[in-house]
């Protein structure tokens, strides 16, 4: 089976498309999202829709849980605030119960899917090192689980010969042929914050028990004209053009 993992949208329609095209071109089967898919950008309706069309496995990110009112957003910073204000008068009922009645997990045959961490996803945890990764390595029921949440991709690891031992890499391409277990951070689709400005995405190949992340460019001006034009923060466009 491959499957294409999306990381962190924020409601970037110009991303989301973009990456959307070349997971059809890489022959992606199954598509998941680790959540967020809205917040920061100005496409929430566009992003949600396409998402809902498409069939695509989504989890609960800490911006949909806060848009939704699942998450008080009392400890977002004033730019992620307003987006979230922004985004709830702009969605309708239907569109925040979609997003109110998203999983914290996914458990698919091969992998499974949460958006800060699998051990206390509720708590929307990051993974800022290996210890972090820690209780979810030991809380996984398949080879590896995919996370989002700090934007920067890495994958964190138990080797089959070494159980005990947890490494880390930052490779884009990730065998998983010798992991008993995995944790994979697949970036941003629509915010990259590893002063990388274009689209990051996975695909598994789970035959092959391949990990591959690959990188996109959008139309990151055309984002940035949209959130202008909305009246959010000036902030949340620039840091596109850099990636951060």
């Amino acid at each position: 089976m491959k499957y294409g993992v999306l990381g962190d949208i924020h409601s970037n329609l110009s991303a989301l498309e973009t990456v959307l095209a070349a997971m059809d071109r890489d022959g992606v089967e199954t598509i998941l999202s680790v959540g967020d898919v809205v917040g920061y950008g100005a496409a929430p309706k566009e992003c949600v829709a396409i998402l809902r069309e498409r069939g695509v496995t989504v989890v609960l990110g800490n911006h949909d849980a806060a848009v939704s009112e699942i998450l008080d957003d009392v400890h977002f910073n004033p730019y992620a605030r307003a987006a979230v204000a922004w985004t709830q008068a702009t969605l309708d009922e239907d569109e925040r119960d979609w997003l109110r009645q998203l999983p914290l997990v996914a458990t698919l045959e091969h992998c499974q899917v949460a958006h800060g961490t699998l051990h206390r996803p509720e708590l929307f945890n990051y993974m800022l090192s290996a210890t972090d990764a820690e209780p979810s390595l030991d809380a996984l029921e398949r080879q590896v689980c995919f996370v989002g949440h700090t934007h920067i991709p890495i994958a964190v690891m138990r080797f089959t010969g070494e159980p005990n031992q947890t490494a880390y890499t930052y490779d884009a391409d990730v065998d998983l042929s010798d992991v008993d277990r995995a944790l994979v951070n697949v970036g941003s689709v629509g915010q990259p914050r590893d002063d990388n400005p274009m689209s990051a995405y996975l695909v598994f190949d789970s035959d092959a028990n391949l990990a591959s992340l690959r990188r996109v460019p959008y139309d990151i001006e055309r984002e940035v004209e949209r959130i202008a034009a909305a009246g959010l923060p000036d902030v949340l466009g620039e840091r596109l053009r850099l990636g951060v």
